[in-house]
């Protein structure tokens, strides 16, 4: 599985290479680990210029191993080692220096808060001191010694696969708000769907992933919009405001501007 989709990003990778001077590839599990992580992927920058990137709010976290160089994600630079990242309401640019070199690990929507049993309100350095629990910096070393792409995406699949618990990380009425989020169902309906209160789902929503059930079905929304906007480049925008669930075409851009800091013909 992982040689399979390494091959499939090379190909992709030797055209962007051209453009960009970006080695990026990323893998998105199949099996159990897919049901905490949307990707593990790796990225080094071969040139001698910065490269500037939008990251576009999913509603997930992650954890950022910076291997070389310096980043910059929004108006925080930060230096190599373990990086946590918190859950984005709106966009923010990322920032690689030259010959930099990063790898890691995307979780689904309160995965992140499942997995470290913490709330981060900006990305953060994670000290060696506080990592106990997961060997986040063992992995970090072996990620150093690993300067091949495939390899680097492979040590964290085993490490995932070693130290994640994959047995009740999320409560059962979260895991199925967020489905019925997902599926486009009205938030006037979701108390009724999981049997609690709309004041008991604010308060879930609000522990594990630190937004309203209203926030989250808008980022999930531009989310959806974004990447159909990417594959199909000169659709009707009034079309595709309708087909994802907004009031009209100027209301698309507008949570569009507030969300993804851009609009639905620039993504």
């Amino acid at each position: 599985m992982l040689k399979h989709l390494s091959q499939r990003w090379e190909v992709i990778n030797r055209n962007k290479l051209i453009k960009t001077a970006l080695n990026f590839q990323l893998s998105q599990p199949s099996g159990r680990l897919s049901s905490l992580v949307q990707g593990i992927w790796s990225v080094s920058v071969s040139q001698s210029n910065p490269i500037v990137k939008p990251l576009y709010s999913d509603a997930g976290s992650g954890i950022i191993f910076n291997l070389a160089g310096d980043v910059m994600i929004g108006n925080e630079t930060l230096t190599e080692g373990v990086i946590v990242l918190p859950l984005k309401k709106k966009a923010e640019n990322i920032v690689l220096s030259p010959r930099a070199q990063l790898a890691g690990i995307r979780f689904h929507p309160a995965i992140g808060y499942g997995v470290l049993g913490h709330h981060y309100d900006k990305p953060t350095l994670l000290l060696p001191e506080q990592d106990k629990l997961y060997g986040l910096y063992q992995v970090y070393s072996e990620l150093r010694m690993q300067k091949d792409n495939d390899r680097q995406i492979e040590a964290l699949y085993l490490w995932a696969e070693k130290k994640l618990n994959f047995t009740n990380v999320l409560p059962d009425y979260l895991e199925k708000a967020l489905k019925c989020i997902e599926q486009d169902e009205a938030l006037g309906q979701l108390s009724e769907s999981i049997e609690l209160s709309q004041r008991q789902v604010e308060r879930l929503f609000k522990l594990w992933l630190g937004i309203t059930p209203k926030h989250y079905q808008r980022i999930l929304r531009v989310k959806k919009a974004i990447s159909f906007l990417r594959l199909h480049k000169n659709v009707n925008l009034a079309d595709t405001a309708q087909q994802f669930g907004f009031s009209d075409q100027a209301h698309m851009t507008r949570e569009f501007r507030t969300i993804a800091c851009s609009t639905p013909a620039k993504v």
